[in-house]
């Protein structure tokens, strides 16, 4: 599985690469803060809305600590999907949040 750093993201995010985030949390969790342009689609919800995913682009994905996500990734990569893990999720992302 690929990963990237909360850093790496942050640096992308503030260069103005248009990159697609997905938080894996539930929304009460994502309520208390996320980042900014991510999509909230919950862990429990991937695989009935990974229709609304284009297997042509990248997607970092996100939640608290990153093993949510690191499971996520997994799912949607043996679905033919360009997907990325962000490593230590929300509670190692030091940028900006909404």
């Amino acid at each position: 599985m690929k990963t990237i750093t909360p850093k790496e993201v942050e640096e992308r995010l503030r260069a103005g690469e248009p990159i697609r985030i997905i938080d894996v949390r539930e929304p009460e969790e994502v309520a208390a803060g996320k980042i900014p342009e991510a999509v909230n689609i919950p862990l429990g919800l991937i695989e009935f809305r990974m229709h609304e995913l284009d297997k042509n682009e990248e997607y970092i994905l996100v939640c608290r600590s990153g093993g949510r996500s690191g499971r996520a990734a997994e799912f949607l990569d043996s679905h033919g999907y360009r997907v990325v893990n962000m490593t230590g999720g929300m509670l190692a992302w030091e940028g900006p949040v909404e």
